[in-house]
């Protein structure tokens, strides 16, 4: 009997460009394995599983946790400036 498969997405943004990688996974994969999975870490560079910041539709997860059918997994980058601190620049 085949293993069950289903889709989920692999997403990243840099400032100048994204990526949505969509891809098919077999049933009881993790986020770590998917993103591996996806070729995302050899198109962009900077990223290292190491320093991996990665949510599901906006919630942050763990590279552990198992991905389900219709995943959009997101992997975060650093925020250049404290949105905050920004816009109290803006209002000041």
């Amino acid at each position: 009997m085949s293993k069950k498969t289903i889709r989920v997405e692999v997403a990243y943004a840099r400032v100048d460009q994204q990526w949505v990688l969509p891809l098919s996974v077999t049933l009881g994969t993790t986020i770590d394995l998917a993103i591996k999975q996806s070729t995302i870490l050899t198109l962009c560079e900077e990223l290292t599983r190491e320093n991996l910041t990665v949510g599901v539709f906006g919630e942050v997860r763990r590279l552990s946790d198992v991905v389900k059918a219709g995943d959009r997994i997101e992997i975060y980058r650093t925020l250049i400036c404290d949105p905050k601190e920004a816009r109290r620049d803006r209002a000041s």
